[in-house]
């Protein structure tokens, strides 16, 4: 949690409290990212993308070699699962490239070895800034490529493009055939992934100016969506409510329909970084206990928390107090005597194939929650 102050060089920055870095610049520090605009507070918002790296070239022909662009996924099938639907199969090494250019790299047993260390900072002649540092290219748009950069192509099936902004105060942190709901969508990232292979993704998050981005992040990525038919669609969900907030004069609300379907059709949830503050942990529990009981179906519950640590002056030692109160509300939630449902809660490995270029570490971690009926 960090607060940027102002130098005189945008490679130079000094980090204070009460603001959040933005992920996007945190897990990808030495790549571009476009300075597009301002939003309605005067933050510079940035684009920057985000390469897939699987394939579904062999749908048509099963066997056949893929090449060019990657492809998303059909219907169905969830990136990472390992199966295939109606022929379609994962080929990450195929037609692939890094955001620096580099083809993607096969070790002996033929999976995708995927870099997870920068150039060490000790290279007398680093070709990117070293990794300690967060280092922001702020571009004009009409401004050419440099050397190594891909083409700023939003047409490209294997490309996610993302509006965001280079950090948020504390304050705002968390506005930040099957139907999903993501709940604290933030930028909206997990759901454009999603729509590559569910039927209906709902983008949920509070404050109008963070929806509005979500908004024009969807329609960024709207080429994705469309060779699976999913639909995106972003709404206002406020854990410390109740109810969802239909009233069609406020932005983002819920129309009877959209209340309607996402009760009858919702089978997915996802929370990514979301677990900062215990207050606001309680309330997504609370919201994700109200929403399963209210499903027509059961439903699974995919959480990704950072176990961030932090040096207290109160304890004088490393201690992890927000991931330490979500693991304690994981065990209350599966403890939580209920004579309609039962929530079993299982770890998830981070394991799986990595399909999306990130810089995956070691304090990440995956949690599932299963929500299915008593018998």
């Amino acid at each position: 949690m960090v607060q940027l102050v102002p130098a005189p060089a945008m490679d130079e920055i000094t980090f204070r409290s009460d603001t959040v870095l933005s992920d996007v610049h945190l897990y990808t520090p030495n790549h571009r990212h476009l300075m597009v605009r301002l939003n309605g507070v005067g933050q510079p918002v940035f684009l920057s993308q985000f390469k897939l790296l699987w394939s579904r070239d062999s749908q048509t022909e099963p066997g056949a070699e893929s090449g060019g662009h990657s492809h998303v996924h059909a219907e169905g099938t969830p990136p990472g699962s390992g199966c295939t639907d109606e022929g379609s199969s994962l080929s990450p090494g195929a037609g692939t490239t890094s955001q620096e250019g580099a083809g993607a790299q096969l070790d002996e047993d033929g999976d995708l070895d995927v870099e997870r260390r920068p150039r060490a900072t000790s290279d007398p002649d680093p070709a990117e800034p070293p990794r300690d540092k967060v280092q922001p290219v702020v571009l004009a748009q009409e401004e050419d490529d440099g050397p190594g950069d891909e083409a700023w192509d939003g047409s490209a099936l294997g490309v996610i493009r993302i509006e965001h902004t280079m950090a948020t105060p504390l304050e705002d942190v968390g506005k930040q055939g099957r139907t999903v709901l993501e709940l604290g969508a933030g930028t909206g990232l997990a759901s454009v992934v999603a729509a590559t292979v569910a039927r209906t993704v709902y983008c949920t998050d509070v404050g109008a100016d963070l929806l509005s981005m979500c908004q024009r992040n969807i329609a960024l990525n709207s080429h994705l969506a469309a060779p699976g038919g999913g639909t995106v669609k972003v709404k206002e969900l406020d854990w410390l409510k109740d109810d969802l907030c239909t009233d069609p004069e406020v932005p983002f609300s819920w129309s009877e329909e959209d209340v309607c379907d996402l009760y009858a059709h919702t089978t997915v949830l996802l929370a990514a970084e979301v677990f900062y503050d215990d207050d606001l942990t309680d309330a997504l529990f609370k919201t994700l206990s109200r929403l399963a009981h209210r499903f027509h179906n059961a439903c699974t519950a995919i959480l990704a928390v950072e176990k961030r640590l932090n040096f207290t002056l109160r304890h004088l030692d490393v201690t992890c107090e927000a991931y330490d109160h979500f693991r304690a509300s994981l065990q209350a939630l599966q403890r939580l005597p209920d004579s309609r449902l039962r929530f079993v809660v299982e770890p998830v490995e981070a394991s799986f194939p990595q399909l999306l270029l990130y810089e995956r570490i070691r304090q990440l971690e995956l949690w599932k929650i299963i929500a299915e009926p008593v018998t």
